[in-house]
């Protein structure tokens, strides 16, 4: 599992180690995993033509160290100097001792230009709001001429802390980030300017583990192997979990027939279907359970969803929203659902709001969730006492207790912004739902098998919500390693 801690809990942790290492010990460690992933861009050292962006923090001293050995090694360093005044002593000595050169004037576009590799050490992880001047500029000339950037702990003008971009800011082709991630890394948009994410070990472990869990995370493979429920010789449908499925109209029948196909990809030993579009649903899925209605009349269920395509009928929420058993709720039924009646609710709720249906719900411009997600799925989950999984380019799973970290979904492809895939995500996590899985557990596994679905389905290529339905057995196969 990748753990992000916000920047307080990492500089604690820093001054901790550093009071039992000789001095400089962590710069000269992260200087040297720097280096390393600097030459691995590069793919030839000897000759390389590298540009070092050198702020006042000890991101530049990180920079100047990595730009020395770097020219050690044969390459053809230059340092552009943000505030000299206010640069790392022993950094700059140790850069021009091993044959770096400093670029002043208009020297800077020179060497900007003819640049095999740009290192951003503009920024460290305090920093707050957009690049200033000239640093803007210059970042804005490194983006005109391609030239690959690697950044030092954060692209400079992200916040390391929710993956907000108040202005300009570096986009990385590579961010390599020293000790932990930083929640900046992998909420979008501060994920995006990130690029591909390396972590250099410090040896701050041991000092972070005893400071609590962190402000972010993001399960791996083998997390969600771990929780993926698995049929045994004595399961039948009801022990496997039987879904209710509340969705669909006639003007959307098609939201129905999607949610029921991703409950029964996602494992549902069961499918009870409850809505206007029998018909739909029973002819691709004649397997399914369908019940006229209403909801607590149509037999055992150890888990509802209801919402997608679901129009105005309302009754039928209110009815699944009394139930004592998880519910999930998306689309329609965000509009519709009273907000007293989902806080009075005993058993889980998970909610799968898009930015706009978030939005709505909090009573802000769709532009403020996108600014800040983070703060936004916090937000919602509070007030509606419900965990909330906020959709979008990084999707955020957020308990409602407040204390436990944001989970972050690592697997996803652009063309998964199509029509009804998020009844198929809404199907998908209501079997795990029903299979005993937790309403964080059941979000943040249905994301990832929703979105490594979505890549194989895809595969660089247009894709629609049916295909992200059948290729989620493919995604389920990949996690458990079959």
């Amino acid at each position: 599992m990748r753990i992000a801690y916000p920047v307080e809990t990492v500089r604690a942790a820093e001054r901790e180690l550093m009071a039992k290492v000789p001095e400089g010990a962590l710069m000269q460690r992260a200087a040297a995993g720097l280096a390393v992933v600097c030459a691995e861009v590069l793919g030839k050292v000897y000759g390389s033509r590298v540009v070092l962006l050198v702020g006042s923090g000890d991101n530049g001293g990180d920079a100047l160290y990595a730009g020395a050995r770097l020219a050690r090694r044969g390459a053809g360093v230059s340092a552009v100097l943000l505030s000299p005044e206010r640069v790392h002593a022993g950094g700059l000595a140790a850069f021009r001792a091993a044959g770096g050169r400093v670029a002043a004037g208009e020297g800077v576009y020179g060497v900007l230009r003819s640049a095999d590799l740009v290192v951003d050490g503009i920024v460290g992880i305090g920093g707050k709001g957009g690049l200033r001047e000239p640093a803007a500029e210059l970042v804005s000339a490194v983006r005109g001429a391609g030239t690959p950037v690697v950044a030092v702990d954060l692209p400079s003008g992200v916040d390391a802390d929710s993956g907000v971009v108040d202005g300009d800011a570096v986009r990385a082709d590579v961010t390599v980030t020293f000790g932990a991630y930083k929640p900046g890394l992998l909420i979008d948009p501060g994920r995006e300017y990130a690029g591909v994410v390396r972590l250099v070990d410090i040896g701050l472990e041991p000092d972070l583990s005893g400071r609590g869990g962190g402000e972010v995370e993001a399960l791996q493979y083998a997390d969600v192997a771990s929780l993926l429920p698995m049929p045994t010789g004595e399961s039948d449908k009801y022990r496997r979990g039987v879904v209710g499925i509340v969705a669909g109209s006639a003007r959307y029948p098609g939201a129905a027939v999607l949610a029921v196909a991703g409950a029964l990809r996602g494992g549902a030993g069961a499918v009870r279907y409850v809505g206007h579009a029998a018909d739909a649903v029973i002819a691709r899925f004649p397997e399914t359970l369908v019940s006229a209605g209403p909801p607590s009349k149509a037999g055992r269920v150890q888990a509802w969803v209801v919402g997608p395509g679901l129009g105005d009928d309302s009754e039928r929420l209110a009815d699944v929203v009394a139930a004592d058993v998880p519910v999930l709720i998306d689309a329609d039924g965000l509009r519709l659902a009273d907000a007293a009646a989902v806080r009075g609710r005993r058993a889980p709720t998970l909610l799968t709001p898009h930015a706009g249906e978030a939005a709505a719900l909090l009573g802000v411009a769709r532009e403020e969730v996108e600014h800040g997600r983070l703060a936004a799925a916090r937000e919602l989950a509070g007030r509606y006492g419900a965990t909330v999984l906020l959709k979008g380019s990084t999707t955020l799973i957020a308990g409602p207790e407040g204390d436990a970290p944001v989970r972050v979904n690592p697997t996803g492809t652009p063309w998964l912004a199509t029509a009804g895939s998020g009844d198929v995500l809404s199907g998908l996590a209501g079997a795990l739902l029903a299979a005993g899985l937790d309403a964080r557990d059941a979000g943040a596994v249905g994301a990832y098998l929703h979105g490594l679905a979505g890549r194989h389905a895809a595969n660089g290529a247009p894709v629609g919500a049916h295909d992200v339905a059948e290729a989620i057995p493919a995604a389920w196969r990949d996690v458990r390693g079959e």
